[in-house]
């Protein structure tokens, strides 16, 4: 900051110096620039008035003698003593300066200034001292950033880091870089890690203000990164999309660095600069601000061109409902959730295979758009096939601990593991990535993380312990900052893995821009390919409707107090309705009226035969799916069964045969199944 301000005072000089008429601007510039140099040149006058006028009081005094010498001796010690927390060379040189001139002024005070040698070593002497300390001040100046005569001493002792050498240092705004070497055999990178909480004491700085970035080549050798203002205390509104109309393959800009450079995020892969497609894991505590961060990530993904978006959401759409119709599909959780989940793993089969069969080895934007190329084998002939092209998918899990306690810890595993090479990302947002929730192949397989404040036990579910050790602790934040936060993903240097950073904040004056980018993405965003509208609609049905950039929006379903209810028991329940409980599923349905022996089946009225019954059965499956109801189990033909004269295990058999026939698929839960869509209903 000190060289800063000097240059721009150099400059204001400079400037005088060019718009002076006289030669009063001249003499301001040399002066400025000399007197930095004086210090030394003074000192070494005041030396030779003091002989002068030592010599009228004590020339030709013995005891004068004695004393000089000893204050001489004492005064050369002294300092000595107090450059021990200094460089050797400048301990070294302040010593040499001050036996110099104590000792010329001894000589000159008992004989005289001007006797024997004593005015020519004044002559020759003084000015070379004083020209020596002349050129240490210039080559102080780190003019191509590397350090010449060692850094702080003190500050690395007082970390138990002595004996570490500071190399080149690069000062840009609000952001040092110095590259330390440590020292060989006694020292490694993991000793710098642990003092990285004193260094920030000693400079007074948080401890997220100090980080370390390990040398991957060298075990002793590293950068330390100091930022001394923490600029994300400043908060910085959303302002609308930063690239409206783009590709998804570029950035993805979702707040600033503490530095303030942009905090970006890629989902695609370049197979030209070797980066991979990646998955998210967005992970916070209540009141971190992961809400209001997946919002910001959201809000550039409908903003660009050729992706679609698939949201679940338990919370019915609390914090994204400005956004709906901008989605693809949307999903507010339990058995609708389930649906998407299958048709997801369905669909990156069906994509995979699309984009193997047109030349691509991973999804680039050139395959959204329509395939004119010879190059593949989509057709036999050679010929151009003129395909659609295939949008980017993005598969969004919100608050995906309820799914996966309703699914299963390895819900998303299959998922997480295959859909990179088929274009397809998976976001999943929860408050706790703990292995009891999320099974460890999972988390694996999320390979970028966006970790806002946690609990301090739990920074290591969140961040790798590389990142941990280089400083970042999203642990000292709680809920305290609001969208702070550490960014892992590839495309980002790694030395930015560390960095603390801060989503923008999206107020809710907002929300007129929300709508119009959602009604953009409807209008002009991409529409569902044949080959992913189809494998969904194959395992899904009505219940994914997709949309055209001709169509309307998708709208959820309206659905009823009732329905909310059910949907919410089903979430957090595993499917159990209030009024079964403590019902055996497998116990038949109870018969008439209290008293009554008959059995449903042989009630007055008409009993369907059993060829008739089945027949009921299965349009009863179509009524199911006509609804948009694709998964059901026994307590959904309650009513079904009390019209016709059905008990509960005659159903329970007629579901395990129509799985058997392949019109129903069994689920992650006992007694649910999954509709397999009658194309004929679609």
């Amino acid at each position: 900051m000190a060289t800063t301000e000097r240059t721009t005072a150099e400059q204001q000089y400079e400037d005088q110096l060019r718009g002076a008429s006289d030669g009063a601007g001249i003499s301001a510039y040399v002066l400025h620039r000399a007197k930095p140099h004086l210090p030394p040149w003074l000192c070494a006058g005041g030396i030779g008035l003091a002989g002068l006028l030592g010599s009228t009081q004590w020339e030709g005094s013995a005891a004068a003698g004695v004393g000089l010498t000893l204050a001489s001796v004492a005064l050369t010690g002294v300092t000595w003593w107090a450059g021990k927390s200094t460089g050797p060379q400048r301990r070294l040189h302040s010593a040499i300066t001050v036996a110099a001139g104590s000792a010329w002024l001894t000589g000159a005070c008992l004989a005289g200034p001007a006797t024997g040698p004593l005015p020519d070593l004044y002559l020759m002497g003084g000015p070379a001292l004083a020209l020596s300390w002349n050129i240490r001040m210039v080559l102080r100046r780190n003019v191509d950033g590397t350090t010449v005569g060692g850094a702080d001493k003190g500050l690395l002792e007082k970390v138990g880091l002595a004996r570490a050498q500071i190399g080149a240092t690069s000062v840009e705004p609000n952001r040092v870089t110095a590259k330390m070497a440590l020292e060989a055999g006694e020292q490694t990178n993991d000793d710098v890690a642990k003092v990285l909480p004193r260094i920030a004491s000693a400079l007074d700085l948080p401890k997220s203000a100090v980080r370390y970035l390990p040398d991957a080549d060298s075990a002793r050798r590293g950068e330390l990164v100091i930022v001394p203002e923490d600029m994300l205390t400043q908060v910085v509104e959303w302002e609308g999309p930063s690239n409206l109309g783009g590709s998804i393959a570029e950035p993805l800009v979702i707040g600033r660095y503490d530095d303030g450079s942009p905090l970006l995020l890629w989902l695609p892969g370049d197979p030209e600069i070797k980066r991979n497609s990646t998955h998210v894991l967005i992970a916070g505590g209540t009141g971190s601000g992961k809400g209001e961060t997946a919002l910001n990530l959201m809000l550039e993904i409908l903003s660009r061109r050729d992706v679609l978006l698939w949201v679940s959401d338990p919370k019915m759409f609390q914090d994204f409902r400005p956004l709906l119709p901008g989605m693809d599909w949307a999903a507010e959780g339990g058995p609708d959730t389930e649906v998407m989940v299958e048709a997801i793993k369905a669909v990156m089969p069906a994509r995979t295979r699309w984009l193997g069969a047109h030349g691509y080895r991973q999804w680039i934007p050139q395959a959204a758009e329509q395939q004119t190329s010879r190059e593949h084998t989509c057709r036999p002939d050679g010929q151009a096939c003129g395909c659609a092209g295939m949008p980017f998918l993005v598969t969004w899990m919100e608050e995906a601990a309820n799914t996966l306690r309703l699914m299963g810890d390895d819900a998303f595993t299959g998922i997480a593991q295959e859909a990179r090479s088929a274009g397809v990302a998976l976001i999943v947002s929860l408050q706790r990535p703990s292995y009891d929730q999320m099974s460890t192949s999972t988390r694996a397989s999320l390979p970028s993380v966006i970790a806002l404040g946690c609990d301090p036990r739990d920074e290591g579910f969140s961040l790798p312990e590389a990142v941990i050790d280089a400083g970042a602790h999203p642990g000292a934040w709680g809920n305290r900052r609001p969208g702070y936060c550490y960014v892992v993903s590839p495309g980002i240097p790694e030395d930015r893995y560390p960095s603390p950073a801060r989503t923008f904040a999206v107020p809710h004056t907002a929300v007129p821009t929300m709508e119009a980018l959602a009604g953009w993405a409807q209008a002009n965003g991409a529409g569902a390919d044949p080959v992913t509208g189809g494998a969904a609609r194959a395992v899904a049905g009505q219940n994914y409707t997709g949309r055209t950039a001709a169509d309307p929006a998708p709208a959820l379903r309206p659905v009823d107090d009732e329905e909310h209810a059910a949907a919410e028991a089903e979430s957090f329940g595993g499917f159990t309705d209030p009024e079964d409980a403590g019902i055996d599923p497998e116990a038949d349905l109870p018969d008439g009226e209290v008293g009554d022996d008959t059995p449903l089946w042989e009630s007055p009225g008409h009993k369907p035969s059993p060829e008739e019954a089945r027949e009921l059965f299965a349009a009863a499956l179509d009524d199911f799916e006509a609804a948009g109801q694709m998964v059901v189990g026994p307590r959904d033909f309650l009513d079904w069964c009390d019209r016709h004269h059905l008990s509960r295990p005659w159903v329970s058999a007629r579901l395990k045969d129509a799985a058997l026939d392949g019109r129903l698929e069994p689920t992650s839960v006992t007694g649910r199944w999954r509709i397999v869509p009658n194309l004929k209903i679609a």
